[in-house]
């Protein structure tokens, strides 16, 4: 835990101790976070005080009893952002984003520069980050029992990402108890805080998986190499390639905003989070995709190899989210 929080820090992401925080007990989101977020966020367009709070009304509404329906609907809102009816009837609708995607750079094209400006921009900027980010520790939240998870990563006050750790000395407390820990019991006592969860990371120091809340367990995995390493890493250093690979800030956003995926009909609740070679290689085939344009390129996008069940088909459509979402490509067909 310590580690995690020391790594953390290096990505500018702040420890927090859940103690100092101010807030009801059965209450998982830091609402005085969202609030100031909003406020500032939208300042141009008078965002009202009593509008910020009916949106943080809105997603409250939604019922832990169905909570892969109300995570579902919560991480749409959160990736596509959404439409507020104003107080003042004669004042536009406002497009709502619950996480500042826009003042960022883009790591999605190392070349940037040498693109036009609208691909250098397109779709993560580099800039100014509005978002309030937290790694808080140590949170207790009563729901139908007390629990308090081992760490949750607050984005603008939205509890969207929980770790768990063990240790890896002891023989009878291994990873897999973490997912347990995790799927089992807090999803039975405190399954408000699952409503907001992007995704989850389990870890005993040497083994580090991030996945989906509603996977199995041989469907979470090591982000086991980060852009420039010529070989993937195992073990202790995979701590490291996780969080300087998931967790630097604008990759982070990028993953929740664009390689997160819920089908619109799902008889087994799936939701899926992006392997490090899907997202890698999702973002060099936009950015070849983007370099071999006609009219002066040769129109060619490239092509992507991998094994049988390596999750190709999941790999094109992280691709089709980033072409369709890209002002570049001014939704293409």
């Amino acid at each position: 835990e310590q580690v995690f929080i020391e790594l953390l820090g290096q990505q500018d992401i702040p420890h927090v101790h859940g103690p100092t925080i101010e807030r009801n007990a059965d209450e998982v989101l830091i609402e005085a976070d969202l609030k100031t977020f909003l406020l500032s966020r939208y300042e141009k367009e008078q965002l009202t005080g009593d509008e910020a709070d009916r949106i943080i009304l809105q997603l409250k509404s939604y019922a832990a009893s169905d909570l892969y329906e109300s995570n579902k609907a919560i991480m749409k809102l959160i990736s596509d952002g959404f439409i507020l009816k104003r107080e003042d009837r004669s004042q536009k609708d406002l497009y709502i984003q619950l996480i500042d995607y826009s003042r960022l750079t883009s790591f999605r094209n190392p070349d940037a520069e040498q693109l036009p400006t609208i691909v250098a921009e397109d779709p993560v900027m580099y800039g100014k980050d509005q978002n309030i980010y937290k790694f808080v520790n140590q949170f207790e939240v009563v729901g139908f029992e007390r629990r308090i998870p081992d760490g949750i990563l607050y984005i603008n006050g939205l509890p969207l990402v929980v770790f768990e750790f063990k240790t890896a000395i002891r023989e009878n407390c291994t990873i897999h108890d973490a997912y347990i820990q995790l799927t089992t019991r807090y999803k039975r006592d405190i399954p408000e805080l699952f409503k907001y969860n992007a995704f989850c990371v389990i870890s005993d120091g040497v083994n580090n998986k991030a996945g989906s809340f509603f996977a199995p367990y041989e469907y979470f995995y090591a982000w086991r190499k980060i852009e420039g390493m010529t070989s993937e890493v195992d073990g202790i250093d995979s701590m490291y390639t996780l969080i300087q690979g998931m967790f630097d800030k604008n990759r982070l956003r990028d993953i929740i905003r664009n390689f997160i995926f819920l089908p619109d009909s799902s008889k087994n609740d799936e939701k899926i989070l992006c392997r490090y070679p899907q997202y890698y290689g999702a973002n060099k085939l936009f950015r070849n995709i983007v370099e071999h344009q006609k009219p002066d390129g040769d129109g060619k996008g490239g092509t992507y190899f991998g094994a049988t069940g390596c999750g190709k088909s999941f790999t094109m459509l992280f691709l089709t989210r980033l072409l369709m979402r890209s002002k570049w490509f001014a939704s293409p067909t």
